[in-house]
Order: structure tokens, then sequence, then C-alpha cells
């Protein structure tokens, strides 16, 4: 079951949902850097996310499945960069975006793969893809008070084999959301706090995953799997990098 507009919007107006979004955003920034001058497209519902990025993008898109509806984004005079949309049919060019931005999208399409080849189709080459899910090992995952407690989880394994599957190579990752997802004061006001230590003391239990790739023309499948672990300066990395990944 989808969750509709509204409920996402409430989410993210009350203090769970914003201390959710700063401690995510810090993980995207630390990914992406500078995106000035770059085409960037959020597909699910991401304005919260797009509004915080670094740098200024020649153009940002927000892609609502149309299952979900949408509201007009961003406020103001300049009119909406909402888009209503099947996402197993983006309405989009081929090869146009330099950075797209998945969220609350994966976990409850019911056509993943289907749905991850058309974001291939809408990636400029070397594009870089950021699919954040919940982490099934998570405790974000378990709660239905929030939208990470919705849809299909993944461990991170999953969300790369999907991924390569799409022609989209996982080049890094990283986790989020260390905070209980409680929304009482005690907890939200001391995020920041509650994501450091998780870092350091329970890395494989973060709420969400985060995994970027990279868009491929042809992948070998025997070629192994290389990636790296991301994190805002002054983290430890989620888990240790090995040549298993």
């Amino acid at each position: 079951m989808r969750l509709d507009i509204t409920t996402l919007m409430s989410f993210y107006d009350s203090p769970l949902g914003q201390s959710a979004n700063r401690a995510i955003l810090e993980r995207i920034n630390a990914l992406w850097g500078d995106l000035s001058g770059l085409d960037v497209l959020g597909i699910g519902y991401a304005p919260p996310f797009l509004e915080g990025l670094e740098g200024k993008p020649r153009r940002s898109v927000c892609l609502m499945p149309h299952s979900q509806g949408a509201h007009a984004w961003p406020d103001g005079e300049r009119g909406s960069a909402t888009a209503l949309s099947n996402e197993r049919e983006l309405p989009f060019m081929d090869a146009i975006f330099d950075r797209i931005l998945v969220i609350h999208a994966l976990e409850e399409t019911a056509h993943a793969p289907d749905f991850l080849r058309e974001i291939w189709r809408v990636s400029a080459p070397q594009a870089r893809i950021l699919i954040i899910t919940p982490n099934r090992s998570g405790v974000w995952s378990l709660s239905d008070s929030t939208p990470f407690g919705y849809g299909r989880p993944f461990s991170q394994r999953q969300l790369k084999r999907l991924m390569r599957d799409a022609l989209i190579e996982p080049s890094a990752w990283t986790r989020s959301l260390y905070t209980p997802p409680i929304d009482w004061k005690i907890f939200t006001s001391s995020s920041e706090g509650w994501e450091r230590a998780g870092e350091i003391f329970v890395a494989n239990f973060g709420g969400v995953n985060l995994v970027e790739g990279t868009k491929r023309v042809q992948i070998d499948p025997k070629t192994p799997e290389k990636a790296r672990v991301v994190v805002p300066s002054g983290l430890r990395p989620a888990v240790s990098l090995n040549k298993d990944l």
C-alpha cells in the first residue's frame, strides 16, 4: 500500500520528520557535494531533500507517483517543478538528468525492475543515482508511525542486486536514522547525538540504506562489485570496507 501525499507531508512537518530529514540530507550532501550547474530529479517524495541540496542545480524536478498524489513544488511565484506520472513511464526524454534521488518510491512499487530501468533511461551518461529505502535490519522499518514502516524494506545486498540488474553499478553506500522512530522531544531534540552514537555502536541498524550507483551501458557480471562508504566528516563509516562488497 502506497502512502498518500497528505500523510507524507504531515510526517515531514512533524519534529520527528524534520529530524529524519536533517539526518538523511547530511548523508546525501556528503555523497553528492556541490550540485551547481547540474540537472537533478527527485522521484517518490523528495521535496524536503531537494530543498536542502548543496549548490544551485541548473534544474530541479520532482516526480511523484500518481498513486501517491502530488503537491506543487517549490513554493514561490516561478511555478511548479512537480510532475505526476506512472512510475513505469517517466515523462522525460532519454539521458537528461545528472543526479537522481529516489526516496519513498522503490519499497512501495510493485514493478521494481521496470521502475529502475526507467530511471536508467532518463539518466545521463555517468549519472549518479541515489536510492534510499528502509533498512531491513533497522527499527524504522518496524514502525508504522513513519513512512519508512511501509512497503518492502531492503538489505543493502538486495538493493545492490536490483540496481545491478537494471545496469546501475553500485559505487557508494551509507546508512542513516539511528534516532528511535518516536516523536518525543527527548529524541528529536537530540537526534544529532543519536546519529553519531549509532554510527559507532550499532552501525548495521540504521533506519535507512542509501546506495548510490552509476549508470552503465554494459556491465560484465564477472566483475567484482566495488563500493566506497561515504559519511559526513567526523563520522566513522557505517561498516568497514572489504573486498567482498
